[in-house]
């Protein structure tokens, strides 16, 4: 009898204490968060199992699933941009807004629009969405990503960003966010007083291009 009550003791012990024991075997296997951020032998990132400037569209939905939606986004007296749109992202506990930029041309995009199944304006009126016809999507999931916006469900505040993601190479305040630049990931984040932070994620050698009019608008200040 003695020896039952020393055994449930154990067990109650155990049990009491398990949510702190180190689980950090279990963590290093969870992937797809912002912050795991790979630099590849040829210079461009890996982020969320994407590799910017080298996945299609369709490695994507190989990887994340087709609960998406692809769409050609066009504000007014604009051709657009093909993007595809990840409403409920999730790694984990973290969740969020993926959207897969991509660098369609042109042409593709004023054939894809004209054909488009139906247009919508987007919830900001500011926008149309183009729904591409079946036969138009085959292309366009050939499409290679060039870049990557995610907007994080839960707010994210300074002390978070720097132990996540290190130190930024450069921060830039402006009215109302902050922007914390990483340069060699090709990552800017937007940290905003009011609203959800905005991670663009890029490849390095198109980071200046991406970031040269936030620079210029902060250097007339």
């Amino acid at each position: 009898m003695k020896i039952f009550f020393v055994l449930f003791a154990l067990l109650v012990f155990v049990l009491a204490i398990y949510p702190f024991l180190d689980q950090s075997e279990d963590s290093e296997v969870l992937t797809g968060l912002p912050w795991q951020i790979e630099i590849q032998p040829d210079g461009s990132t890996q982020v969320f199992g994407i590799n910017i400037g080298i996945s299609q569209l369709y490695d994507v939905i190989a990887i994340l699933g087709n609960d998406m939606e692809l769409a050609i986004i066009a504000s007014k007296d604009e051709d657009g941009k093909l993007e595809m749109y990840y409403g409920h992202y999730q790694a984990g506990l973290l969740s969020g807004k993926l959207v897969l930029q991509t660098s369609a041309d042109e042409l593709n995009i004023r054939r894809w629009r004209d054909n488009a199944v139906k247009s919508e304006y987007m919830a900001t009126g500011k926008a149309k969405k183009y729904i591409l016809m079946p036969d138009d999507l085959t292309q366009a999931l050939n499409e290679t990503i060039t870049g990557i916006t995610f907007i994080p469900a839960v707010h994210l505040d300074e002390e978070v960003i720097l132990a996540r993601f290190g130190k930024p190479e450069q921060r830039i305040q402006m009215t109302g966010v902050t922007h914390y630049l990483y340069p060699r990931k090709g990552l800017d984040i937007a940290r905003h007083e009011n609203s959800k932070e905005v991670m663009q994620y890029v490849a390095p050698q198109a980071f200046e291009q991406l970031m040269q009019p936030l620079i210029e608008s902060a250097n007339k200040r």
